[in-house]
Formats: structure tokens, C-alpha cells, sequence
């Protein structure tokens, strides 16, 4: 039988992994395929990067959680195809989640309202969710 958790414990997983990322966490969107795992190094070319919300993520509910106020880059730093994010502690360099991007609707683990980033423009990211499994 697989290991099944209450709402409340797939909850408290969820909320867990925000607290540990930390406050004032910093999104970047890069090109390219995302490395291995988030102890590897940085891969791609950054196309923007994201000082998230103090409170970035709202609060799990029935073993959900989604981003919490806007996520957005008024000026992108590089032109390029979005395509993988980190997310690291508030000090740019610790990653501590990472994973696919594609355009509203595209099935990515994070979604943008356009993935063909230029240099300079805004960059929007529009849906971000974490679920925990074994209900």
C-alpha cells in the first residue's frame, strides 16, 4: 500500500518548504535545461531575476500551495527563451527548488505570459503551485 498523509500533514510538508527557502526568497528564470539537482551548479543565462514578496507563497490548503502577490521583473536582464528556474535563499546563491517554465497553459512547473524574453522588458510570471502527494 502507498504511504497516505492527512490534509493537514500534506499542509504543514508544503508550508514547511517556504519557511526553510526563507523570506524575501529570489527568483531566476533561465535558459536552457535545468541542472541535475539544485546542489549543481547554475546552468543557462539568466533571463531575469525576481526578489519575491516577504511572503512569497499564500498558506497550503487541501495539500496545495500558490505563489502569493506578484512575481515580477520590470526589466529583464538577457534576451532568450525561458525554459527552467531556481529558487534561492535571499542571498542570490543557495538554490533551493528548481524547475520547468513554459508559457500560460504549456503544463510547466512554473508559468510565464511569454516565454521569448527580450532584454529590458517586463517579465510576469503568471501561475506557480506546489502539491503534496499521498492524500
Amino acid at each position: 500500500m502507498t504511504l497516505q498523509y492527512s490534509a493537514a500533514v500534506r499542509n504543514a510538508k508544503l508550508d514547511a518548504v517556504e519557511t526553510a527557502i526563507g523570506a524575501s526568497a529570489v527568483l531566476k528564470i533561465r535558459t536552457g535545461a535545468p541542472p541535475a539537482n539544485c546542489a549543481a551548479a547554475d546552468a543557462g543565462t539568466v533571463l531575469a531575476t525576481l526578489n519575491l514578496p516577504a511572503d512569497w507563497m499564500a498558506a497550503a490548503s487541501a495539500g496545495s500551495k500558490s505563489k502569493s502577490g506578484t512575481w515580477q521583473d520590470l526589466t529583464a536582464d538577457a534576451a532568450g527563451t525561458a525554459a527552467h528556474f531556481r529558487i534561492y535563499a535571499s542571498d542570490g546563491v543557495t538554490c533551493h527548488a528548481q524547475g520547468t517554465i513554459t508559457a500560460t497553459g504549456g503544463g510547466g512547473d512554473m508559468t510565464l505570459d511569454n516565454t521569448s524574453i527580450a532584454a529590458g522588458q517586463q517579465v510576469d510570471v503568471t501561475a506557480f503551485t506546489l502539491t503534496a502527494g499521498n492524500s
